[in-house]
């Protein structure tokens, strides 16, 4: 009896025990803050996780980087699908919510926004470095440490890069000399289809590339048309639209064009009126003074020279009968920025009412016609002059999401000469710039005397990266590669241009200036810059304080959100 007692005590201090363990005091900052909010602060909880977090992104995205990338097939939360290599795609349909990534992430939409290309290559460096600070602050030196090692390095890289420029385009609008640096940039894209879609940009881009103003990228159009191959794309002065005319009349050639911002039918008082009518007489006559109201509105037009109208509203059935009669063109539009555009294609202007336009309101076009491009119906709006405000590249492909990629391809490729429209100096591609940059940024550190020396060389280990993924999603040995790389850099002169061969059946160099492999000198430059920026900002953070979520409806499952567009 003794003995059950003391164990029934025993039991009783176990469990008071046990109930005094599962409570945890809270810190004070807790105290400070709403119940929900969490708080992470120190090496492991804030800083590795964070450079954890940034990693996995660099390392799910490198695949795509490169002629031999492979795709990502990602699912939006609007269950559409896309299947690309590109990166600013990719991360703008993850929706990213990690706060460290999130900041990489910005770095490289900035990126896409300051040059339209070099994604890709800001989130895989700003990755490897983050990597790589990993092992430097695991080896014991301090996050402003690594910081300012690679700011220096930074600093130096961007000294370098204008050492390494190995080609200058003399003239922006020669074909022959645009051409092989768009087909670089296309190439990473569509591997296969640079050539004929390089071709394509440069003839679209040229057409409307202006003498005095800049080059403007929303100047170069596309339309995507369902059926036959990418090779049957064609390239179009002027604009394309996936629409029917309103009229019978489906072609006019030299023709004015009156364009309305409204609907193109008769309108309507702005007050409610009641009309009295007595007899059958004044009913008729009722109907008749409508019709000739807008029988004159359209002799008005067809003595002012208009042949074609362009609405931005519902054409009325009686405006449509009297055009047909006086042999006018009505084509509709829905979309207000595509009345824009043609505006500005043809020089119009967008009336706000259905009046007879000014000689300056008028636009003029070449030749409208209605075509039937495989089983689509297009209006084409074709220019015949040498400068154009608008040209329209026509993408053929069998699938929509081939046609998607086509199109991420020509944005690239418009990019590229806009950004050549800046600054014609152009870098060494095939990983060729990175090696040097490499090569001369190690021995930099090497001769720093302070302790970002381990930073600085870190930051150079950093751009060892871009070889071996090339390398790796080409099927080539990496270490293999990249050892030949820097033997043939060791050649100050003839070997600053050397860089992967994607195309031999083993590791190889090849000189990128003989195969005409260029990189853009301020897409790297901008690239670099936003990296480095992105990597120094994530290892300043020390801490992590998340509010509660504020509450809210959730939307209704199966539907789209509306705010979602």
């Amino acid at each position: 009896a003794v003995v059950s007692t003391q164990s029934g005590h025993y039991g009783r201090d176990l469990r008071q025990h046990s109930t005094m363990a599962m409570h945890v005091p809270k810190s004070y900052f807790q105290h400070m803050m709403k119940d929900g909010a969490k708080h992470l602060s120190g090496m492991h909880e804030a800083v590795y996780s964070n450079l954890e977090a940034c990693t996995e992104l660099y390392k799910t995205l490198k695949t795509c980087y490169g002629p031999k990338g492979l795709n990502k097939m990602v699912i939006n939360h609007l269950s559409k699908l896309f299947v690309t290599n590109d990166a600013a795609t990719i991360i703008k349909e993850l929706e990213v919510q990690h706060p460290a990534a999130k900041m990489v992430v910005l770095a490289s939409q900035q990126q896409e926004a300051e040059c339209g290309d070099g994604t890709n290559f800001v989130m895989i460096l700003a990755g490897a470095l983050l990597e790589k600070a990993t092992d430097l602050l695991q080896a014991g030196l301090s996050p402003s440490e690594v910081i300012k090692g690679y700011e220096l390095a930074g600093e130096k890289c961007l000294e370098l890069l204008s050492n390494v420029c190995c080609h200058t385009v003399k003239d922006v609008k020669n074909k022959d000399a645009i051409v092989p640096i768009i087909k670089s940039s296309v190439a990473s894209k569509q591997d296969g289809y640079e050539d004929f879609l390089a071709d394509l940009i440069a003839d679209a881009c040229l057409t409307v590339m202006p003498v005095k103003r800049t080059f403007n990228v929303d100047s170069v159009r596309t339309c995507k048309i369902l059926g036959a191959g990418v090779l049957s794309s064609t390239c179009l002065r002027g604009m394309v639209f996936k629409r029917n005319v309103e009229s019978d009349i489906t072609s006019v050639k030299d023709a004015k064009i009156a364009v309305y911002s409204c609907p193109f039918d008769i309108g309507t008082t702005e007050t409610k009126g009641t009309v009295l009518i007595k007899n059958a007489e004044e009913l008729k006559q009722f109907s008749l003074d409508e019709e000739k109201l807008i029988e004159n509105t359209i002799k008005d037009l067809k003595a002012a020279g208009i042949t074609c109208v362009v609405s931005g509203g519902k054409v009325g059935d009686m405006m449509l009968h009297f055009a047909n009669k006086h042999n006018i063109m009505v084509v509709r539009l829905m979309s207000k920025w595509d009345l824009r555009r043609l505006c500005k294609s043809i020089q119009a202007t967008a009336l706000p009412a259905v009046t007879v336009p000014s000689a300056e309101e008028i636009g003029f076009c070449s030749v409208v016609e209605l075509e039937e491009i495989g089983d689509t119906t297009v209006v084409v709006f074709r220019q015949d002059r040498e400068e154009n405000a608008m040209s329209t590249i026509i993408i053929r492909g069998s699938t929509d999401n081939i046609m998607d990629d086509i199109e991420r391809a020509i944005d690239d490729g418009v990019n590229t000469v806009k950004v050549l429209t800046r600054d014609q100096r152009c870098l060494p591609g095939g990983a060729a710039t990175e090696i040097e940059l490499a090569k001369q940024i190690m021995s930099y550190g090497e001769q720093h005397p302070g302790i970002e020396q381990y930073a600085i060389k870190k930051f150079a280990e950093a751009f060892e990266v871009f070889p071996k993924v090339l390398a790796e999603n080409t099927g080539l040995r990496a270490n293999e590669v990249l050892a030949m790389m820097y033997n043939a850099h060791s050649d100050a002169v003839s070997g600053i241009n050397a860089g992967v061969d994607l195309e031999a059946d083993n590791a190889a160099v090849v000189d990128a200036v003989e195969r005409q492999i260029y990189d853009l000198f301020l897409t790297k430059y901008w690239g670099i810059k936003f990296a480095v920026n992105a990597a120094t900002t994530v290892l300043v953070v020390d801490q992590i304080i998340m509010a509660k979520q504020a509450g809210g409806p959730k939307p209704r499952k199966g539907q789209a959100d509306p705010d979602d567009d």
